[in-house]
């Protein structure tokens, strides 16, 4: 059975979006709203709640109406179901009613496995939209881009890493920091935009210690650390913001002259590593890479003083490697 992504609607008799990610989710049940609303305003729309079932709502509900208006039956609490609903909703596969859509919502967990089964199994009845958590900082970009892009708006590569960085916990949060934009801004989306509307989030994210630091601006660097660490920035994301941006130097000048693709990489990620790796050397990105490594380990745990942690890191950074190390506090 195919497997789409969360924005990719193709009609079905049955379409099951599945997956933890509830904010993706609903875009997708609105997503398959609009595009049969669009095909027939007169789109009947019925909404069933799984855990909460009784026999026969499906078909009813399903059913051609008198004057036979397209349905939609949007199905939620999937995975919560009765066994009055996996009974029905299986025989409903074998013979799905014409000109309706069923929506089945299922959050994850074990609970309605047989009918999972039994819909994946259901070869062009069924489709299946997966609406998994973004957890990379490459799947926020690209939602994040894609909101834009949509909108058919363009925003500047750094202004995109700014908003990802200061709403990257909470994919509502981001689409709501990206709409935002989209509606009160005229023209071009700078990174002076981005910063006059969220200066508090973008101010303390770890994206913007980190351009600092690569850029070898030390004081800048470890100013904006301390007002992160001060407005409550977690020292463990710190880190990871580092690691991300110089594995991504290091993957660039490993393979110079090779494709985006190849290195599967976007476009601009390519061009940003580029221009950060002026003034580097390899040995430089070594020591750097080794900085990093410590700086992890040191922040979850293995050192006494997180905060030292990070500023050492940030020192080493900003030297471009050519920092001599130093001794962990007692």
């Amino acid at each position: 059975m195919p497997q789409l992504v969360w924005h990719d609607v193709r009609p079905a008799p049955v379409v099951l979006i599945s997956g933890t990610q509830d904010f993706l989710a609903s875009r997708a049940v609105t997503g398959y709203r609009d595009f049969l609303r669009a095909e027939d305003p007169s789109l009947e729309i019925s909404d069933v709640e799984a855990d909460a079932y009784t026999s026969g709502e499906l078909i009813s509900f399903a059913s051609p109406s008198l004057f036979g208006e397209p349905r939609l039956v949007r199905v939620s609490n999937v995975e919560r179901c009765s066994d009055a609903f996996i009974e029905d909703a299986i025989a409903y596969l074998a013979q799905p009613a014409e000109g309706a859509t069923v929506l089945l919502r299922h959050g994850g967990g074990v609970r309605g496995k047989k009918l999972l089964d039994a819909v994946r199994a259901a070869s062009g009845v069924a489709v299946e939209v997966v609406c998994a958590d973004l957890k990379k900082d490459a799947e926020k970009m690209d939602f994040a881009s894609r909101e834009f892009r949509v909108a058919g708006r363009r925003i500047a590569p750094g202004a995109l890493r700014q908003v990802v960085a200061a709403f990257s916990d909470d994919v509502a949060e981001l689409a709501a920091a990206c709409q935002q934009l989209i509606a009160d801004i005229e023209g071009d989306i700078t990174e002076d935009t981005v910063t006059r509307y969220y200066a508090g989030r973008v101010e303390t994210s770890a994206f913007t210690v980190a351009d600092a630091a690569i850029a070898g601006r030390a004081g800048e660097a470890l100013v904006a650390l301390r007002h992160a660490l001060e407005s409550g920035a977690d020292p463990v994301p710190m880190v990871a913001a580092f690691a991300m941006k110089v594995r991504t130097m290091a993957k660039v000048s490993a393979s110079r002259g090779s494709s985006a693709s190849s290195l599967g990489l976007a476009p601009w990620q390519i061009d940003r590593a580029r221009r950060d790796l002026s003034g580097w050397t390899d040995d430089g990105l070594g020591v750097v890479i080794r900085a990093i490594a410590e700086a992890d380990a040191n922040v979850k745990g293995a050192g006494r003083d997180p905060v030292f942690a990070l500023e050492r890191m940030v020192a080493t950074v900003a030297s471009r490697g050519t920092l001599a190390s130093t001794p962990e506090p007692w």
